[in-house]
């Protein structure tokens, strides 16, 4: 059922996370009335611009993001846009996920831990990359964030077996970059939650998913709130 205003909180919560990642990354974004905007490219993987209510003004937003060149991409959080006017495709559409606080939690199998230090931090994110080649991307900047947990899954002989973000904003914690090291997100979930609960024991937990993670996070007692849609410019 599409819930607006708990997918407001969900994308300005969003929003306030890529904006920690490209901050770390030293790149400044603005909060605007109706998206969170960066004027120069952010890190791979996030967006030029998070829409932050429904009907934002398509123009308006994409002049406040670099079209120069290609790569540029708009989260759309409430899927109401139409960028392809402006030579943006659609990247994909997932959902927004929600789960109340407090509800019920599966014990894990595997500790965890809140990543605080730099060893610790590139061990999480080699794990999380898997050999990509991409590990570089979460930088000790973040550490210093007190809105945002690395969450740490590890196995009886220490080495990383799972691994999520967790971002906290006013009234929710959202979750993303949920990992397994073996098996899929069934693997990671129970960990993260138990963590979040613990952590944020008050707050709803948010995100979003698509494909086989969605129906992961489904099994795992999240809910859909409604669509959104990533844009890529060409």
């Amino acid at each position: 059922m599409i819930n607006p205003s708990m997918i407001q909180a969900a994308a300005r919560n969003n929003a306030e996370w890529c904006a920690s990642m490209s901050r770390s990354h030293g790149v400044k974004g603005e909060f605007g009335g109706e998206a969170w905007t960066v004027p120069a490219r952010p890190p791979l993987y996030y967006p030029d611009a998070v829409t932050l209510v429904p009907g934002a003004h398509a123009n308006a937003l994409v002049d406040r993001i670099d079209i120069g060149s290609a790569g540029a991409s708009v989260k759309d959080s409430f899927a109401d846009l139409d960028l392809s006017g402006a030579g943006f495709d659609v990247l994909f559409e997932a959902q927004w996920i929600h789960r109340p606080a407090g509800a019920p939690v599966i014990k894990s199998d595997l500790a965890w831990r809140v990543v605080d230090d730099q060893d610790a931090l590139r061990a999480w994110a080699d794990a999380w990359d898997g050999g990509d080649g991409n590990a570089d991307l979460f930088r000790s900047e973040l550490l210093d964030d007190p809105d945002t947990s690395v969450l740490m899954g590890y196995s009886p002989d220490g080495q990383v077996a799972a691994g999520a973000v967790a971002s906290r904003s006013e009234s929710v914690v959202g979750v993303s970059n949920v990992f397994a090291v073996e098996g899929n997100a069934d693997r990671a979930w129970p960990m993260v939650l138990e963590a979040v609960h613990q952590l944020f024991p008050t707050l709803p937990v948010v995100g979003y998913e698509h494909g086989a993670d969605l129906d992961a996070a489904a099994r795992h007692g999240f809910e859909t709130l409604g669509p959104l849609r990533v844009w890529l410019h060409g």
